[in-house]
């Protein structure tokens, strides 16, 4: 089969991700074989590729947004970034195994999406819909999830006024979720396409900065030297909550203009399958629009380059032909 590995971690100036072939994989107990439809293509991939994210094994194949069917029942399924938990921690017991500290993940600690056919534990995929396109689906299995995390962990109230810096895959899907529950989204990001986007979907406000306090935020970008501005614009007893798995330094932080008044800077952490379930149930309830740019799964590395250069706006998808 066709797959893609991170051959030598750097910059995607570099070509850190090769095409090579590989036999077909065979699932083990408790495993399914899936032969994939289309992947997303997430940030988190990227920071597998450049070396931010450090890899736990050599030549892993990326993509945790694989859209595909079961090997032998052609059941349709979505292949997600959380691949398995211990079930038996603290943290499993109390509802919380995206705090497991034996997790492992899909396009890290096992192979993903990037490729023709990848296994997934069987306890760990979720049921898709036929009837909508495996390219439209595939967004919302991480980008969604986390953004529906994320947004509980702002603590954003009702009607509240929601910021989100940074105006990517995850982002816009976010965005939506918020309106449709009655919330004022300001979008905080430099691209003008994103600009547009964001007030296409809804969006109050589109700029550099929230044009008004606000009750919650949430940060996209991976960009540390965002979350001081974006603390500063909270108002009282406001949260921000940080969305990435990887985030550039924090410069230092003042109490009094950051933290005082009972701000609140939290992290998002993976998530839960039944975070999944949840955020999946409301998006066949309520379709978001997924805005996508499509590649053959030819060009990965081109669409994890486009990424680098803050040339997607939406999200990035593989697709097989």
């Amino acid at each position: 089969m066709r797959a893609w590995v991170v051959e030598r971690p750097g910059p995607m100036a570099s070509r850190p991700l090769m095409a090579v072939e590989r036999a077909v994989p065979e699932p083990g107990p408790g495993e399914v074989l899936v032969r994939v439809e289309a992947c997303g293509v997430c940030r988190t991939d990227l920071h597998l590729a450049e070396g931010d994210l450090p890899p736990r094994r050599p030549r892993t194949t990326p993509g945790h947004q694989a859209v595909g069917r079961v090997a032998g029942t052609g059941e349709r399924v979505g292949v997600a970034w959380l691949r398995s938990t211990c079930g038996r921690c603290r943290y499993c017991r109390r509802g919380m195994e995206n705090l497991c500290p034996d997790s492992t993940y899909t396009g890290w600690d096992a192979d993903g999406g990037f490729a023709e056919y990848l296994v997934a534990p069987a306890d760990y995929v979720y049921p898709l819909p036929e009837e909508v396109p495996a390219e439209r689906l595939a967004p919302l299995l991480c980008a969604g999830i986390i953004g529906y995390r994320a947004l509980a962990r702002c603590d954003l109230p009702p009607g509240g006024r929601l910021g989100i810096y940074g105006f990517g895959a995850s982002a816009h899907l976010t965005a939506q979720a918020a309106i449709a529950q009655g919330a004022t989204v300001h979008v905080v990001t430099r691209s003008h396409t994103a600009r547009e986007l964001a007030l296409e979907l809804g969006a109050a406000s589109a700029g550099d900065r929230p044009p008004e306090p606000l009750d919650s935020a949430i940060l996209f970008a991976p960009v540390g030297t965002l979350v001081p501005p974006a603390l500063e614009a909270l108002d009282r007893g406001g949260t921000l909550a940080i969305a990435g798995i990887h985030l550039t330094d924090i410069p230092e932080l003042d109490y009094d203009r950051h933290l005082f008044q009972e701000r609140t800077l939290r992290s998002v952490t993976a998530n839960t399958r039944a975070d999944g379930r949840a955020y999946l149930e409301l998006a066949a309830a309520h379709p978001p629009r997924v805005t996508t740019q499509l590649h053959p799964f030819t060009e990965a590395d081109r669409a994890l380059s486009d990424l680098a250069a803050g040339r997607v706006n939406g999200a990035a998808v593989l697709v097989m032909a």
